[in-house]
């Protein structure tokens, strides 16, 4: 009886959060621009409201006029002053946090979260399982175990601000209706070393009712070949009540294969966009692709074509601006104090009412050695195609270009795949992956037609190969993710000694 109350109130609960939504879905273009002008207003009297006469904003144009986009490097003298202690620098105060993050080119990158801040996280979190139990009309799972992959809860500070990974972060703000359910103990979520973490979770847990389990797809890969070794059974037999994975950090699809197989069965599968700088977006129906994009959290869009950013005087466009099925820079002004700040992310919109999109890549992450721009939604797709067409299991792929080949032959795109299941005929697998590609990017195509390339090759890997590279780069675990693009080949010379 009580499980049975415990549901239906969770229930109610979710299709009362629906509808009060419904508000910001309908109205996100107009609440966008009142959002960044009382963005300015609160920000008036900071150090980069001073510098950047917040006074004289009173529009969009105004704003996009006095401020220019920035990246971490721009805004590090100012997160400086504020890491000193300062106060009034970006925002309002000092901010509640600073969420640390491994930046490739700036280090570590602190990331500020304000008081105004951190309750979006949250809400965005909590509205994803919401929109999800309105649309299975079920809440079943509440009565099980859940476990939320966090970093560690342990946190740093300096001048009053606490300093940690953001997941660890977020450990001290879920909700106290979730922590009676929630795994693994806290003494495992401290644990540092990656893979210790997994085998004390794997022990901690495959021995529980698990109904929800959340982290990006190369960890629930590890943790369920952990649990598949130690107990010979599939995920869904030995948690036959699991009923939603949350996952987000990268695009889900090329590993789905490879996940239903060591699920073993039915879950369904909600994928979300979070980030150090907000929660962005989560999938509001998983029954369709596409995430709903959260213009009513604090944060104010603009978007870059991506063929023009990094141009001088690029096009910023708002949400009223924005087209279908196009690729843009994602540009983000925050409550937490990022103005104009390019995130690196690269997104597209498959539905204006409401605002969906999907992550096709990476600003920084791409190929184009002799111009062809291929980007992470390009390859995705592709090989999503040729594994329809050609059944595989891919557990993880980098493609980098060989420019400069031995023996005098034309370059090519090199895909390094490490492969659970390989296809039966390989060279019609690598056939139509080319192919896939050629249709996805016509500058390819093009390059492959005038014989300045020659079509894609593959190079097999060893098992667990990725899992190697990221220990050997410390970057095993976590929310860390292997580019599966490059536009040169520091990945491939290394992963060039795990080929099969």
């Amino acid at each position: 009886m009580l499980k049975f109350i415990k549901k239906t109130i969770a229930l109610l609960w979710a299709k009362r959060h629906i509808q009060s939504a419904q508000e910001f879905k309908d109205n996100a273009v107009a609440q966008q621009e009142q959002l960044l002008l009382s963005l300015v207003k609160t920000a008036e009297k900071t150090l980069f409201g001073r510098v950047h006469q917040f006074e004289e904003i009173h529009s969009v144009e105004d704003f996009q006029q006095r401020v220019p986009i920035a990246d971490y490097e721009d805004l590090k003298p100012y997160i400086e002053k504020v890491k000193r202690g300062q106060a009034n620098i970006l925002w309002t105060g000092t901010p509640e946090y600073f969420a640390k993050t491994s930046g490739t080119t700036s280090g570590a990158k602190y990331i500020p979260i304000s008081k105004e801040g951190m309750p979006y996280q949250i809400a965005a979190a909590q509205s994803a399982i919401f929109h999800y139990m309105v649309k299975k009309n079920n809440a079943d799972f509440v009565n099980g175990k859940m476990i939320f992959l966090q970093g560690s809860p342990e946190l740093e500070e300096s001048f009053g601000i606490k300093i940690g990974r953001l997941s660890g972060i977020v450990a001290h703000h879920i909700p106290n209706y979730l922590q009676k359910n929630r795994l693994p103990s806290y003494e495992t979520n401290c644990i540092e070393d990656w893979e210790t973490k997994v085998d004390k979770i794997v022990e901690e847990t495959e021995r529980e009712n698990m109904t929800l389990i959340s982290g990006i797809p190369p960890w629930l890969i590890m943790y369920f070949e952990k649990l598949i070794e130690r107990n010979g059974k599939k995920i869904k037999q030995l948690f036959p009540h699991l009923q939603l994975i949350i996952t987000g950090g990268v695009n889900y699809e090329p590993y789905r294969e490879k996940m239903e197989e060591l699920l073993g069965g039915k879950v369904d599968i909600i994928q979300t966009f979070p980030a150090s700088e907000g929660f962005f977006a989560f999938q509001d129906d998983y029954t369709q692709e596409g995430l709903l994009l959260q213009t009513h959290h604090g944060i104010f869009y603009e978007f870059v074509p991506l063929e023009e950013f990094g141009k001088p005087n690029a096009p910023r466009l708002t949400l009223k601006d924005i087209e279908l099925n196009k690729d843009y820079a994602l540009i983000l002004t925050t409550n937490s104090g990022l103005w104009a700040y390019s995130i690196g992310d690269v997104v597209r919109f498959i539905s204006k009412n409401p605002h969906r999109i999907l992550v096709s890549g990476r600003t920084k992450h791409y190929t184009s050695a002799f111009g062809e721009h291929v980007i992470a939604f390009e390859v995705e797709e592709a090989m999503k195609a040729t594994v329809s067409q050609h059944p595989a299991q891919i557990t993880e792929f980098h493609l980098a270009p060989q420019v400069t080949p031995h023996n005098g032959e034309l370059p090519y795109h090199e895909w390094f795949i490490e492969f659970e299941k390989e296809p039966e005929n390989m060279e019609a697998f690598r056939e139509t992956l080319d192919n896939a590609m050629r249709e996805r990017n016509v500058y390819y195509d093009d390059l492959i037609t005038g014989n300045v390339l020659q079509p894609l090759k593959i190079s097999r890997l060893e098992k667990n190969a990725f899992q190697e590279y990221a220990k050997s780069e410390g970057k095993l675990g976590g929310q860390n993710k292997i580019p599966r693009l490059a536009n040169d080949r520091k990945i491939a010379k290394i992963l060039e000694k795990y080929k099969n």
